[in-house]
């Protein structure tokens, strides 16, 4: 009689992830005029319905964290980041970023007025279908921004990396867009009416149209 091996134990099925600690969870606070620096430090914490109006943020940092319903009404951030979090229905009127980092981060829902970003680094955010007529980027780093079908007529977008940035059926009807990088905006699927750009630019513009014209080519931006 042969003796059959013994089954190997059955691996126990993954338990559920566990809620968010209570310490995680922020709701319906009012943190009006809250002053945050280098020493607050969050990580995967939720933010809902909180107000933060007149808040003044010096460094603090948010590592994938949500913001849903949050009103940035007249707030002010220097030096803070905000890696890989998501934004949801915020209010950012008139808000200013001057060299934040929101390397990955996503927003869906209110439009951004009045909103002033200046510096930092918002690479690969997702501001896909945005409303950001009217805003301010200078001296942005945005590279592989996906900005597909956002609403940027009137925006200034001046001195910023676009560098693989998608601008696919988005709107910059009227933008200033001058001394930034626009070797990956394709004319032919973005509204341009009424552009800002500078000499440099306009060549490059004009090349992705494939029109040849004489001398252009001194324009062009070396490689």
């Amino acid at each position: 009689m042969s003796l059959r091996p013994p089954h190997p134990p059955s691996t126990p099925a993954t338990p559920p992830s566990p809620p968010p600690p209570a310490d995680h969870l922020v709701r319906d606070e009012d943190w009006y005029g809250r002053r945050l620096t280098s020493d607050d430090h969050h990580v995967r914490h939720t933010f809902l319905d909180t107000d933060w109006t007149e808040v003044e943020n010096e460094g603090a940092v948010f590592e994938e964290c949500t913001f849903a319903g949050v009103r940035f009404n007249a707030s002010r951030h220097t030096g803070a980041a905000f890696v890989n979090c998501t934004f949801r229905n915020c209010v950012f009127f008139d808000t200013k970023f001057t060299d934040c980092k929101f390397v990955g981060s996503g927003f869906r829902g209110k439009p951004f007025t009045l909103l002033e970003v200046s510096g930092g680094d918002w690479s690969f955010t997702d501001l896909a279908g945005a409303d950001l007529r009217g805003a301010v980027f200078d001296r942005v780093r945005m590279r592989e921004a996906d900005l597909t079908a956002a609403r940027l007529d009137g925006a200034t977008l001046t001195n910023t990396d676009l560098s693989a940035a998608t601008l696919h059926n988005s709107r910059l009807t009227g933008a200033d867009l001058r001394g930034s990088d626009l070797g990956s905006l394709d004319p032919r699927t973005v509204d341009l009416s009424g552009v800002l750009v500078d000499l440099s630019q306009a060549a490059v513009l004009v090349t992705a149209l494939g029109v040849e014209v004489e001398g252009i080519s001194a324009l062009r931006p070396r490689p």
